[in-house]
């Protein structure tokens, strides 16, 4: 049986665009919530609308979060698990992170302990309609443990 050797360039996930309704609400919450910051900023179109790239310090060659204005609202579904993922250092930052948004009406589930790798989480509902999880535990970000060891 032959096999087959990987391509010599995978490809690499670099942005994540989103179109929003509100962007000066998008870029407020992700910058509060998410720790972004504007990495780019430019007039773009036929329309001339504002296009924001938005990182994480020091990642700005990385992974991009590129903000369109414009963008049809979508509606909030709670058993909808479509949703960018962000790590966070603790426990504690999920539950704070997940407070802030009940309060604010805009906590989509509720902080949850799920097996290995999925780890502790919850759902915070952006301006634009988007799902974002703040999650401990899982292989991936802070907290990360290698793939097969679990956190309690």
């Amino acid at each position: 049986m032959p096999t087959s050797s990987p391509p010599p360039h995978f490809p690499r996930w670099t942005h994540w665009a989103v179109h929003t309704p509100a962007l000066d609400e998008s870029i407020a919450f992700y910058r509060e919530y998410c720790g972004l910051r504007i990495s780019h900023e430019r007039i773009a179109g036929d329309d001339k609308h504002r296009v924001v790239w938005m990182s994480e310090p020091g990642r700005e060659a990385d992974w991009v979060l590129v903000l369109i204005p414009n963008g049809p609202e979508r509606a909030r579904l709670d058993k909808d698990y479509s949703h960018v993922g962000f790590a966070v250092a603790s426990k504690a930052d999920v539950d704070r992170l997940a407070t802030r948004a009940r309060a604010e009406g805009l906590l989509l589930w509720e902080p949850v302990q799920e097996s290995y790798p999925v780890g502790y989480y919850c759902g915070v509902q952006a301006p634009d309609g988007t799902c974002v999880e703040f999650s401990y535990g899982q292989p991936l970000g802070p907290g990360a443990q290698p793939m097969g060891e679990e956190t309690t």
